[in-house]
Parts: C-alpha cells; structure tokens; sequence
C-alpha cells in the first residue's frame, strides 16, 4: 500500500521531478456575492461536463483527480459543528475551516493532529475541533487503486486570538499549515507521510478534492449535496496527469488557483525562487519568514509549485490580481500601442521576477475576487458567460453548462496575456484594461525606472579596446576544440546567412558518449522541445510575444515595491561585444562594481585540477557576492602554455547551482567571456544554466581573421558588421529554440535548464548542472578534465615541433576515414544502393549487417540494446505464429505532411501499405 500512498523513486528513465499535468478548469459564481445551494449543483454540472477533460487510468472508476473549490458555506459550518462537535463557532471571519488529508494509520493520524495542535497553540490561535468528514467510497463507486491511497479525511476548525483578523488571521494559518507541512511530509517519521495535505485552511474558502472523476465528487463527499451548503462561488477541476502520476494531493483546486496547461520554466522558476529566498524581507513576517521556506515545498507538480509562489506573494502584502500579474504578464517588450504606464508596470515587475512560461490558463480567486488569465500566447481556452441573473460562468469550453439565450448578457474569450476579474464586493466584472490601469498608475514605475536602469550605453563601451590578437589566434582556437569544420559548416554560414545553419535531416554522426574522439562537453547535451499537450511556438509569426531583454544583477526584495527594485542593468542581447565586456570588467557606476574571476587551471595540476578549479571558483563567486560584488565576470582569457580553460558551460553551471544554494545567486550578475562557446547550442546552454551575458571573443576574432583572409563576402568590410551580423543570427537560432519549448522570453529561459543529458555522471551534474536528467550515466570529472587536457595540447604541445599550422578536420559533419563515426558511411550508402538498382538481396543484408554492427559499435543507444532470451515464455511453435501476408495488414505509415518528404515517397508508401493490405496516412489537414 506504500507504494501507493507515495509517488515512485526515482529509477530508470522515471524521475518525480518531471510531474506535469493538463486539465479542464471552469468556476461559476454570483456576481454579487449571494451565496446559493445551486451554485454547487451547477459547478458538479460543470465538472462533469468536462470529463473528458480529465482523464482515468485502465480502472475506469480511478480518475486522476477532480475537486470543487467554495466559499466558506457558513451555515452548513455551524450546523455541522453544533451537531458533531457541539461547539458554536464564532461568527464569520473569527474562525477558519479546512479539510486536511491525514494518514490511515491510527498512531501516526495522531502524531499529525497532535503537531497541528501544538502549532495553533504556539501561534497564539484557538484549536475549536476536528470533523470526520463522510467519505462515501462505495456510494462513489471509487476504484482499486483510489481506494488503496485513500487517506482519512478531518475537516479542522480554528478560531482567532483576540485582536487577530482579516488578512492577520490568515498568515498566522498560513504560517501553522506552512510549519506543518515542513515537519509532517518533510519529515522521515512517518511511513504515510504524504498522505498529510492541508487542502485549505482559510477564512474564506473551503476545497473538496480527491483522486475522484468527476462524476464521483458529489456522490463521495456528501457534505457538498446539503441543501444547507451554500457559496456565491464555486471553483471546479478535472485532471489529466499528462506525465505524471495521480494523488489525492495532487488534484486540483489549489489553495488559490486552478490550472490548465504546463509551465516550460519550472526548473528555473524554481530555483530563482530558491535563490530569492536569501533577500527576501518581510514587514509582515519579519524575522518568522525562514519559517516559511521553502516556499516551494517537495513533491510538488508544476501547478502545486505556481500555487506556492502565488500564496507566499499574496500572504506577504501583494495583492492576488497583482501577484498573477507578476507571475504571468502579458508581452509588453513589443506592444507597441500599450499605454506607457502600463508598459513601465510590465517592466518594472520584469526586474522582481520571471515570466512562468508556458500555455496556461489559469482561474485564481481568494474569496473575494475570482478571475482567469491566460498566457502571453493564448495557447489554452477560456470561454465565458455573465447572465442576467448576475452569474458568471467561465470554463476550458463552451457548452458546460446549459444557459437559456435569452438570459445571456454578453459572452466571450479570454484574449492572450489578458485577465478576466469579477469583484464581489463591488459586485461587477472588471474589464482588462481598467484593472490594469488601476494598478499601473499605483505608484510611479515610470519615474523609478527612467532614475535606477542601467544601460549598457552608460558605461561608455566604445571608449574600450577592441580585442583581437591573431597573433595567438590559431593556438587558441586549437585548444578550444575548434575544428575546420567549425568555421566552414558553423560560424561563416551563421554570419553570412544571419541565421543558425540548417543540415539537412539532422546530424548522424555517433553520440558524445559513444564516441572516440574527444567532444566538447555541449555535445552531452539534447534540448528538449514541446509535446503531447504543449505546442510549440512560430518564432518568426509571433515574433511580437518574443523577447531576448534582460534585467541583470543584483535584485532587490521580491516582497516590496520600491525604486530600488528596477536598480539593475538592462542588457538587451544575450551576446555582448568585446567592447562591452571590457566596459563591465572595469564597471564603477552608480554604486555598482564587478570582479573577474579566471576559470583557468594550472597545467601541472593534471586531471585533477579540473575540479579544484571548479571548487576555486564557486568560492570566489560566494565571496564576491559577500562582498557586494554586482557583477561577477567569468573569463579564460588567461588561457596558455601552462594555463588550461574549464569548459565554459561547467564553470558557469557550478557557479550557478553553488550560489543557488547559498541563497545568494540574486545578489550578482553572472558574466561569461569565453573562447570556448561559439556555437547557437553553446549560448543556449549557457543561459539555459544561469548566464546573464555571454561574450564568445574567440569567435569574433575568428571571424574577424576569416575577412583577412578573404573569406568572407564583400559587405563585409570591417569588423563591426560581422559582430552585428553574428549577434543577429545567434538570436534568432535562441528564439528558435525557445520557441520549440513554447518559451517567449529569455529572462524565463535563463536557468530553466531546459536540456537532457546524454552521457554524463551523476558526480558530475550535481555539481555543475544539478536536476538536469541523466538517465545513462556516462564520463566522469577525469575523463571530461583528460580530454580537456588532450584539446589543450593540440594548441600548446609539449614540444614545439607538434604544433599543427592549421585546424584539426574531425569529421563531424563531414564522413572522414579517420574522423568521427557516423551512421552513414559511404560503404553503406553504395550497398544500400546496389541493393535497390539490382534488387539484390545479398546487397541487402550486407547493408543492413553494416548498419547494425554500426549502431552497436559506435553511434546509438539503440544498437546497444539486445533481446532476453526466454523473458516472454518458452518458444512458440512456427505454425502457431501468424503468416507474414496477415502481419503486415497491421502496419501502418506513420502521418507526415506532404511537405515533410516528397510526393513520390508519399505515392510509393501508399501504394506499398495497399498491396500488403495495411493503411497509410498523409498527416494533411490538421
């Protein structure tokens, strides 16, 4: 029963971590806060409606998980607590209420009870009771393996201290319910410990939720189908766990929001808020705020973490309109017809935090407001009603509930970016534009930004040294592993076409890990992209929601609004001039100061100075950001003879993730001056793991040798036109690769380690690239630091005599005989051609005996692989087994438009899958 009660460990290609989930969402309230039985028969209406939506496993009686989020039904409250507790509860808003999930377990549902206790007293509030809350499994006809993680259910009462309500009330819940959850699921006593889950607790909300269908909500808690249950709100969710596995915790409504769709930057938002935890200072918390960390609790998916950020925004002051706003803006860089104030309020909160990107609808409410957003692209529905009758009815579609036309006052959609606000007190809806307005003109973002940002323009770039030595030039290009190729195939077409060169159908050269030559450590890396429920993004048509604008360095407190928090520096492309770098290296401007730390290490220290290095330079940063270091500038420029460069992208990971750690990577800027990165993949990963900037002086000045050389084309005639050139197309290669993750904004890629390593061991992507999966394991510190050690020798050999006078040609791109491997050799192409010219089946088998031995000795996973004899039972007879004519009937041609490949190869699949009798499948018209 463990096993249920608890998600799985981490093994083989499964890792918790990944959880995601995608949903139906919808809420129906009265408008003017006139709470009714109906509105709770309407929502299951509305639930149900949306059951396919959500979604069940083999057991079709065991969904994913569905819930139903209320206002506190006060007259339902007193009824049932007079009748089962025999206590009158104090009048509304002097009490909270909540359903808590607790262990099966008698000893250890006591030990959970207990701490709560003991909390609620030390916070000086009043324990009124607890209520066995009616589960009615067999009523619900609830499944298996719903019932085998099933926990109790207890709804607690809590009353206020004297002098203690409102908002007040509500923090010191939040704080008791924060500290339980830390020492109760944090803790390793208990066996069921995360069967313990405060659903709510709260003055003015209540949440009903279970790893139910939605058709099972009602019939399981009866509390809901009391006539005496009223609310003027009424919140529902279905869940489809797209990813992850189902939970009774993990259904949705959460403590505040409900959501549709998935966020792409969870990695990184999640460390960010880590990091934040470090500055964070609270006026209403004050020194209790370590109580509340972390803010975002384990064992979370994405929705679970976003809820935990929105709380911990709204406990500490912000407003929840304010705080979706933070967390899901609209795209302001590019709106040219926004208003200046409201595009200054954009800004500004783009200096406190991050876009949590991806498609998303989100419905939030407190009790007093309920709304819905969408993200900056509009990629999930929304669709909405408001009635004569003064309801409100919003939903993932249209239809979910019956509505007479007649009664129907105005309907619509949710529009990209924008947010739908309905306000009980005042008793309307309130329009986008109004709402936004309203908090633009707050205080003065304009004014604060227009006295704080710093350009990179005020520092007087081009009073600096240009930065080119082509008497070194060729060692050094050599002992960062650039290769003939590297020019030819990558950084010429790059500047010339002003876009990331195009191979035609990918790269077939063997994979980092399963390669003889030595690769550079990007090599180990695979982005990852968009799919199943979250699309991708056109990176040129929306071209208008795309930004690579950046605040970078020190950030202030998330928890206060003031000018101090927008007193950062603007950088508005990732890639910085050599100019500009030298500019920051020295930086003594308005108060602000930077430090360069070398990432080289000394030669004699052989492989094991790889990770001294690393160890050197993690301490130097923290030391630099104790100092009150704004920017820190990681360079190799040191690199020579007896100076040997850490990978870039290691350094750069290791600072990162060790001041991540400390709570202190918000206090500095992270700067890379490197000769290693050249590549659009390179300056991915190096954003992708925590670079605010990246200078990649090595290639410009290869690039600036190449127009030397005359191998550039004419319009090319100076220097500064090739950086132009270079930095145009470097951006749009990013902004197609965010875009394949449905990311808009660099500022939400920045440290959301979007990536997949392939080949790395753990011992090294926990220090460097910490919760990147690495499911096949691979080279270690010494293997990575020897072949670091064996490029740096191709550039300052031993002796002089072994000095190369050209770049090395590996063949990656190219087949070479002594060059890498790669899955089409030109011994397979002739027999692959022979094969079919001369319809020669010897021809065949020795192309396919070629390609095989191939994929098992050098270039995939896949040619590793090999069958278990006798693992699916003894031999079955052949004349048991089907004829190959009746096999075939089953095949099918996977669906690829017609663009994809060519009519002639769509014509010839047809008409092969209709002679064997199987189906084919062009993939138009969707």
């Amino acid at each position: 029963m463990d096993n249920l009660i608890h998600l799985p460990e981490k093994q083989g290609l499964y890792d918790p971590a990944l959880e995601k989930d995608s949903c139906g969402v919808g809420f129906i309230a009265q408008i003017k806060g006139v709470p009714s039985h109906q509105i709770v028969l309407d929502a299951d209406t509305i639930l149900q409606n949306m059951d396919h939506r959500g979604a069940c496993g083999c057991e079709t009686n065991t969904g994913d998980g569905s819930g139903i989020l209320c206002g506190l039904p006060h007259d339902f409250l007193r009824k049932v607590a007079k009748r089962d507790l025999n206590v009158d509860l104090p009048e509304p808003g002097r009490f909270a209420a909540g359903l808590v999930f607790l262990p099966t377990d008698p000893a250890e549902r006591e030990t959970c009870k207990t701490t709560i206790a003991k909390l609620i007293g030390e916070s000086g509030q009043t324990l009124i009771g607890w209520r066995d809350v009616p589960q009615h499994a067999d009523a619900a006809d609830i499944g298996p393996t719903a019932r085998a993680s099933e926990p109790n259910i207890e709804m607690l009462f809590v009353g206020a201290a004297d002098g203690i309500e409102g908002d007040a009330f509500e923090r010191k819940l939040y704080m008791i319910r924060k500290q339980a959850s830390r020492m109760l699921r944090g803790g390793k006593e208990l066996k069921q410990a995360l069967m313990f889950y405060v659903c709510s607790l709260s003055t003015k909300v209540i949440i009903y939720k279970g790893m139910l269908t939605p058709a099972q909500v009602l019939p399981y808690f009866p509390d809901l189908r009391d006539e005496d249950f009223k609310t003027h709100l009424a919140m529902v969710h279905s869940r489809f766990s797209t990813n992850t596995f189902p939970s009774w915790d993990r259904a949705q409504p959460l403590r505040f929001m409900s959501h549709n769709g998935e966020i792409n930057t969870l990695r990184g938002n999640s460390n960010w808020m880590r990091a934040r935890e470090g500055s964070a200072v609270s006026e209403l918390f004050g020194e209790d705020i370590t109580k509340l960390f972390p803010v975002i609790e384990p064992q979370l998916s994405d929705s679970g973490t976003f809820d935990n950020v929105l709380e911990f925004l709204l406990m500490n002051g912000r407003s929840l309109q304010e705080a979706i706003m933070m967390m899901v803006p609209e795209a302001w860089q590019k709106h040219e017809t926004m208003p200046e104030d409201k595009r200054a309020f954009y800004e500004y909160f783009s200096c406190l935090m991050e876009p949590w990107d991806g498609p998303a609808s989100i419905v939030f409410t407190d009790g007093k407001y309920i709304g819905a957003t969408l993200d900056r692209n509009g990629l999930r529905p929304s669709r909405y009603y408001i009635t004569h009758d003064d309801r409100v009815i919003m939903a993932s579609e249209v239809g979910v509930l019956p509505v007479d036309p007649a009664i129907v006052k105005s309907k619509g959609r949710l529009q990209p970016g924008k947010m739908f606000l309905i306000d009980f007190v005042q008793g309307r809806l309130i329009p986008d534009d109004e709402l936004k307005s309203g908090f633009a003109k707050k205080k003065p973002y304009g004014q604060w930004l227009k006295e704080q940002r710093i350009c990179l323009s005020d520092l007087h770039p081009e009073e600096e040294p240009h930065g080119f030595d082509s008497d070194t030039l060729l060692p050094r290009m050599q002992a960062f592993g650039y290769t003939a190729e590297t020019m030819n195939f990558m950084l010429r077409p790059l500047i010339q076409e002003v876009r990331d060169p195009v191979g035609s159908m990918g790269n077939d050269s063997a994979l980092a890990c399963l390669s003889d030559q030595p690769r550079m450590i990007y090599d180990y890396f695979k982005q990852l992209f968009a799919q199943v429920t979250n699309p991708a993004i056109d990176s040129i048509r929306e071209e208008v929601i795309m930004s690579l604008e950046c605040y970078i360095g020190p950030e202030a407190n998330l928890l206060e609004s003031s000018p101090a928090n927008c007193h950062r520096l603007l950088v508005d492309h990732p890639i910085i001039t050599n100019e500009e770098l030298a500019a920051l290296k020295h930086m003594n401007h308005a108060g602000w100061q930077s430090r360069v730390i070398d990432i080289t290490f000394e030669r004699s220290a052989g492989k094991a100075g790889l990770r001294d290095a690393l160890q050197r330079i993690s301490a130097e940063a923290e030391a630099a950001a104790d100092d009150g270091i704004q920017i820190l500038v990681l360079t190799d420029r040191a690199v020579g003879p007896d100076r040997v460069p850490v990978s870039s992208l290691m350094a750069i990971g290791a600072v990162h993730h060790h001041l991540v750690k400390q709570t202190k990577r918000t206090r500095v800027g992270l700067v890379i001056e490197t000769g290693e990165a050249r590549e659009v993949h390179h300056h991915c990963l190096l954003v992708g793991y925590g670079a605010d900037a990246i200078n990649p002086y090595l290639a410009f000045e290869s690039l600036w040798q190449a127009r030397r050389d005359n191998l550039l084309a004419d319009r090319f005639d100076c220097d500064d036109k090739i950086v132009s050139a270079y930095r145009k197309g470097v951006a749009k290669g990013m902004l197609k690769v965010m875009a394949k993750m449905g990311i808009s904004t660099l500022q939400s890629y920045k440290g959301a380690q979007i990536f997949e390593a392939l080949g790395l061991k753990d011992e090294v992507i926990d220090v460097c690239f910490c919760g990147t999966q690495s499911r096949i394991q691979g080279v270690t510190f010494d293997i990575i630091a020897e072949e670091t050690l064996r490029r740096h020798s191709l550039g300052y050999p031993a002796r002089i005599d072994d000095r190369l006078t050209q770049l090395p040609n590996l063949g990656e791109y190219h087949w070479r005989a002594e060059g890498e491997k790669h899955a089409w050799s030109p011994a397979a192409i002739s027999d692959l051609q022979v094969a079919a010219r001369n319809n020669s089946e010897d021809a065949y088998w020795k192309f396919a005996k070629t390609i095989n031995e191939d994929n098992k000795n050098r270039c995939t996973l896949r040619g590793l692989l090999g069958f278990q004899e006798g693992v699916a039972g003894p031999e079955i007879p052949l004349e048991e087994v089907q004829p190959a004519k009746e096999i075939v009937k089953r095949f099918c041609t996977g669906a690829m438009s017609l663009g994809s490949i060519s009519s002639e190869s769509h014509e010839t699949l047809a008409i092969a899958m209709n002679r064997m009798g199987g189906k084919s499948n062009t993939g138009e018209g969707g």
